[in-house]
Order: C-alpha cells, then structure tokens, then sequence
C-alpha cells in the first residue's frame, strides 16, 4: 500500500497543471514591496497577472508544456517603476544641449547650426538641458547668444518655464526696455537695465516659435511607441502626463487597439489660466471615470506659480532676475480664478492636480482645496499638489486633513546650484523634503517632469535616498530617505495616486504583472550604483517588452 500511494503520488507530480504560467521567474530575489515586505524566490505570471508569489519548487509546480521559465540566478526583481509627472522622453528638435557641459559647448552648437541656417532664419535649441549641468552654472544670456550667432534669432529653450533670446530674436518679436511685463511673466535685464534676453513664464507668450516640423498621424504613433520602448528599457512600465491634450487621448487609445502599448499611462487633461473651465471640460471631451488598466484619466491640472526662476515664495529671492530683494516669484493664475476654477471642477466630479512650487503657492492651494471641501469633500479623492518643493510646517496638517498626495520629483538633482543661487542654502536645501513628508504621514510618489530633467527613474531615487546632485553636491542630508522608502514612492506610492494600488504597484498575487529583473541589487549595492543601476529585463502585463543583450 505504501509504494501504491507513492506511485500515485509521482504521477501525481508529473502531471501538468490544469492552468499553467505563461511565465516564472525563479531562484532570484524578489522584493514585493508588499505591506509585510516579504522577499521571494519565484514568481509566476498568467493571463497578465501574478498568480503566485513565494518559493522556487511551488512557482515551477505550476509551469507547463508551453510556459517560459527563466532562472534568474540570485538576481534581484523589482515592481515596475512609474513615473508620476512626465511630459517627453526628449527637449524637442532644436539644436541639442544635453551634452553641453560648458557655455562654450552652448555658443558651439549654436554657431553650428547658424553656418547651416540662411541669416534671417531663427535658431531654436532643445528643453533637454539645464544650467546646472554648465561649468559656469549660469544661463547662456542675450550677449553670449549675440556672439555665437549674431545674424540669427536665436531663442534657447530652457524647460517649459523660460526662454532666452538674443538681440535679433529680441528684435523681431519687438520686445523692448518698454514692454510691458504681463501678468505672471517676467522679462528679464542685465545690472545696468539693459535686456539680458530672458523671458519667464508668461513673458514667453510674447514670442511665436516656429512650427515644430510637421508629423502626420502615423509618424505621432511611431514615435510614441519608440519612446516607451526607450522608457522600459530604463524600467519604467506607468506615466503620468501631467498635463496634456486630448489628441494625445485619442492616441493612445490608437496604439492600444493596435496592441502596441507598452506602457501602462495615466492622463492629466491641461487647463489654463485663461480657460473657462466648462468650455476646457467640453474641449476635453470624456469623464473622470473614463479608460481602462493601460490608459486611464487622472483628473484635470492646473498651475498657480513658475519653475525654477519663477516659483511664487513668501519671501524673495536672493538673486532673481536683476530685482534684488524685490522679486517672490510669478503667480500664473489669479487667486480668485484659480479659486472658481477648482471649485467648479470639483462640482463637476474632476480630481484635480495644481503645480505649485513655492510655500506661497501652496497656501493658495491649499486655501482652494479647503473651500471645495467645504462645498463637497474631496478627502477620499486623492487631489494632488505636484511639485510642492518648498511646503512649510503648517502646511502638513492640512494637506493631511484633506487627503492630498503629493507628486514630488528630482529636480533638485539637476538644478542645485541655480536653487542654491535663487532662493539661499536654505530654502534649497529643504527642497522636496520627502522624509518630512513621510513623517507627516502625507502620501508620496516620484517621477521626473521629463523632459524639463532626464527621464532616469532610478536617477530619481538615487536623489532622495542620498539627496546627491549632479554638480552642487549633497544638499538637505536630514531629508534624506531608506531605499525601501524610496522604492515604495516610486511603485505603491504612485499606484495610491492613480488610484491603482490595489491592481498594481507591488508583487502580489491577483496584481498585474509589471516587474523588472535588475542587474545588481537595489537593496544591497553602494550607493552610486542605485544611481547607475540598470534593467536586465522589464515585464508588463506578463509580457517581456526588454530584455538586456
């Protein structure tokens, strides 16, 4: 009897699975990200979905004839990244400066395109920089600019707050020591008065670019899907367009139906300023509700400050714009505006997002979402302040009381040395303080705002783990936050803002299989590698969109 059920019990072990895996993924280190922090051997993936997570010998029961099985030989797998501000993978068509690293780089650029331009012909650069990355740490201003193409316009694109013009560009849009400021603009003069090219925010409306060269449906989608390919092949499986139209809507809903999405998105409708609200909602033309696990709405942005040389601060500047002791920044909305326009969305049933950068611009938020709260509560909603560098103590309690999430990104990681410059050590040191924001017990998640920084997510948690910069070294040390904290803002956290934490986010069973396998450990390696790391292989919806040559 007893080599009977022994017999019985062999068959029984040899025989297949009624549901095979498509795929498992065994003998490596598995961090869940779950709430317990459970690590694993295995996991095992079918029909798009974890279906086990554990051991090595109860993953491989489950394989059949057809499934996948890769022995990830002791490396560490990680939830998919997500990156929860993203606008583009690149700076546009210009004239290229991510790999300037002096003010001569700049002039060299710009005058190699100027001997390929007719004279006359306006010059425009890429967003994909920073001055930060420059050894000089300044912005190349209308004199360098006149020197390096003295017959051309030249405008220098610098993220989506600023441009800087030199004298013929300057020229041909008419602007002037006598033009008018506009409302939530500023234009920008040498010591001695005289225009040092710079236009801020609003002011930049006082220039009409060039068309960017026309691309027909076809050539949009393609592109799109190269760009995503890129995007997994750095680990990221979500986006969030923070701010976007509804053409682009309509697009990904095209590449989805051709079953060419590799990329799980969330869309943020932009509205601005000069909007009326109800005409922006029919313009935009779906629901709050609308979309399914691979393109779903998140709600409607906003935006009540500037960037880095225009964020609205309760006190000034230290060197702002050749205003010394005067200057707080740029409001982009009007108070009273901005108040109508979230009390309304919120009647209307639209989570909203507001970019605010400095402590005065989150007071406005923050009297605005109170007083739509107080109409309709919005605490279970998940309305987010993106970007929020410069909160203050009082701040904390509030944003806690009303639910908010917070979309904090690695700016500072770029930027350090202009921050330092603009607002003090102080003020730029306390920038993004993710611990105080963890302490405070306020949900959040990270990302990038690419292209204005480069779309690295693992650059990102480099950042807030170690508060390292590229060329301003460590700033805020007491702001820094574990590994395991950092990675959770950078999966869980971000499923919480979509509202997806209980289909994504971490390495359950029933969640959808989204993961990376990682080169080395995320957990275990010295610091600068978390900064270098790179993806061996990236999994969405159980199916292998990069594999490492």
């Amino acid at each position: 009897m007893v080599a009977l059920a022994s017999g019985l019990a062999a068959a029984c072990a040899d025989r297949p699975p009624e549901n095979p895996a498509d795929l498992i993924l065994y003998d490596g280190k598995v961090v869940t990200v779950d709430g317990g922090g459970t690590i694993a051997a295995a996991v095992a993936i079918r029909g798009g979905r974890f279906v086990f997570v554990g051991a090595t010998n109860e993953a491989r029961a489950l394989a059949g004839p057809s499934t996948e099985q890769i022995d990830l030989a002791g490396r560490t797998v990680i939830p998919g990244l997500a990156d929860n501000h993203f606008h583009s993978i690149g700076g546009g068509p210009g004239v290229d400066l991510s790999r300037a690293r002096t003010l001569e780089d700049v002039a060299s650029a710009i005058r190699a395109r100027a001997a390929s331009t007719p004279p006359g012909g306006v010059i425009l650069t890429n967003s994909d920089w920073h001055e930060g990355q420059l050894k000089e740490q300044r912005l190349p201003y209308r004199r360098d600019l006149d020197q390096a193409a003295p017959d051309h316009p030249v405008v220098v694109v610098r993220g989506g707050h600023e441009y800087v013009l030199n004298a013929m560009a300057l020229a041909k849009w008419g602007i002037t020591t006598r033009t008018a400021e506009p409302e939530g603009g500023s234009i920008g003069r040498y010591e001695d008065g005289t225009l040092n090219g710079e236009l801020v925010d609003r002011a930049k409306y006082l220039v009409t670019l060039p068309p960017a060269p026309a691309r027909d449906a076809e050539q949009v989608i393609k592109d799109l899907v190269d760009e995503y390919r890129r995007l997994n092949e750095a680990g990221l499986t979500t986006i969030r367009y923070a701010g976007t139209t509804p053409e682009m809507w309509s697009t990904l809903q095209e590449i989805k139906r051709r079953g060419l999405l590799t990329m799980r998105v969330n869309v943020v409708f932009r509205i601005a300023a000069t909007e009326d609200v109800d005409a922006a909602l029919a313009r935009i033309g779906v629901t709050p509700d609308d979309g399914d696990e691979w393109v779903r709405v998140g709600g409607v942005k906003l935006g009540v400050d500037g960037g880095f040389e225009g964020g609205w601060m309760r006190e000034p500047y230290l060197e702002p714009l050749g205003r010394m002791g005067t200057y707080r920044g740029l409001q982009t909305f009007p108070g009273d505006r901005y108040k109508a326009a979230v009390l309304t969305l919120n009647q209307r049933g639209w989570r909203v997002a507001t970019h605010a950068v400095g402590d005065a611009a989150i007071d406005l938020v923050l009297e605005a979402y109170e007083a739509a709260h107080t109409e309709s509560s919005i605490a279970d909603e998940r309305w987010s302040i993106e970007h929020a560098f410069i909160p203050r103590a009082e701040h904390f309690p509030r944003m806690k009381a009303l639910g908010l999430a917070i979309a904090a990104q690695n700016h500072l990681y770029l930027a350090a040395p202009s921050l330092r410059k603009y607002w003090g050590p102080e003020r730029a040191s306390w920038m993004t303080p993710m611990r105080a924001y963890i302490d405070a017990g306020i949900p959040v998640s990270t990302g990038t705002d690419a292209a204005v920084v480069p779309y690295p997510p693992f650059w990102t948690l480099y950042h807030f783990i170690t508060r390292d910069t590229i060329s301003g070294g460590v700033m805020g040390p007491d702001q820094q936050i574990t590994r395991e904290e950092a990675l959770r803002a950078a999966t869980m956290g971000n499923a919480y803002l979509r509202f997806e934490e209980r289909t994504t986010g971490s390495i359950e069973a029933g969640k959808a299989a989204d993961l990376l396998v990682l080169v080395d450990d995320f957990l275990t390696v010295p610091e600068k590698g978390i900064e270098e790391m790179r993806v061996a292989m990236t999994v969405i919806g159980g199916h292998v969109v990069h594999r490492a040559p």
